[in-house]
């Protein structure tokens, strides 16, 4: 067998050295990439939490043709369609100022609907957005008084007419859910989903053992017995910081299970509702749902049980 030359010798070398200078080249190349990447995504949660982001997904609808009167109240945003038969039965549609009684009545793009005198329309979009509620403002959609609501907040999100799921109370911050979809917002306050919630507590002074159970075995109020899910300290070196989980939509049933035990709520922030949280969502600020998160809020709770 031949014997490779010394130039043979050192032109294989080169060829090997070549190599391995282009995967250098490359493995650098790649690299770049990924830290590219990854600043990339770090620019858009910085985005997302400041409220600056604006991909919001939404449902697109076309204008309605030969829509059953029940769905296209239910698309107004005003109620679930279920509510809406309730509605016509009772005598409260108009449809082209005449009463309507029949809930699969079809109703033409150019019809006009009145629920209750006041005129509505399907929207063209389904929206939803997740507020981090400050204190201070109010969970409506018109205050008489002036106050500061939420809607100011969000006055620039959409040009839909969106509503608060649920109530905060004025002095209550935290996750705050708001659309368009009636039927959802339907869903997710109706007592018999039993919807968990999740609220950080700050009392006035340390929480009592004693209190801590009675809490736990159901306190009873005014309009009767408040259950807690789950109870415990935030902080084990400060009792004031307590952790509550409730499914009860009752009117400030948080506030009154303390108040009731004596106990003066200094803050009360919900952390969770129905699985969304206001991770990467400052105070004030707000985010739009993403497809995963819609999906999951209409399937929320099936399969319980």
């Amino acid at each position: 067998m031949k014997k490779a030359s010394g130039f043979e010798k050192f032109a294989k070398g080169q060829k090997s050295g070549a190599r391995r200078e282009q995967f250098r080249q490359e493995k650098r190349q790649v690299k770049k990439e990924i830290t590219a990447q990854a600043e990339r995504k770090r620019l858009e949660l910085k985005e997302k939490s400041e409220g600056i982001e604006r991909s919001k997904i939404t449902v697109q609808r076309k204008a309605p043709e030969q829509m059953p009167l029940n769905k296209y109240i239910a698309h107004s945003g005003l109620c679930s369609r279920r509510d809406a038969v309730e509605l016509i039965k009772e005598g409260k549609v108009k449809v082209n100022g005449e009463l309507v009684l029949e809930p699969g009545l079809k109703i033409k793009e150019n019809d006009e609907v009145k629920v209750a005198g006041k005129k509505v329309e399907p929207a063209l979009e389904l929206v939803y957005i997740l507020l981090n509620k400050p204190k201070d403002y109010i969970t409506t959609t018109d205050d008489p008084q002036k106050r500061k609501t939420v809607l100011d907040l969000i006055k620039q999100a959409t040009k839909e007419r969106v509503y608060p799921v649920g109530r905060l109370d004025r002095n209550t911050s935290g996750v705050l859910l708001l659309t368009n979809d009636g039927e959802l917002s339907q869903k997710l306050t109706h007592p018999s989903n039993e919807i968990k919630k999740v609220y950080a507590v700050t009392l006035d002074k340390p929480l009592t053992k004693a209190d801590f159970e009675a809490i736990l075995k159901g306190v009873e109020l005014e309009d009767g017995m408040a259950h807690v899910d789950k109870l415990a300290y935030t902080d084990v070196s400060d009792k004031t910081q307590i952790g509550v989980e409730i499914h009860s939509g009752r009117n400030r049933i948080v506030r009154r299970i303390f108040e009731h035990l004596g106990y003066d709520v200094r803050g009360l922030d919900r952390v969770m509702f129905a699985g969304l949280t206001k991770k990467n969502v400052n105070r004030g600020k707000y985010r739009f749902l993403n497809e995963k998160e819609v999906r999951e809020l209409k399937f929320f709770g099936k399969g319980k049980k």
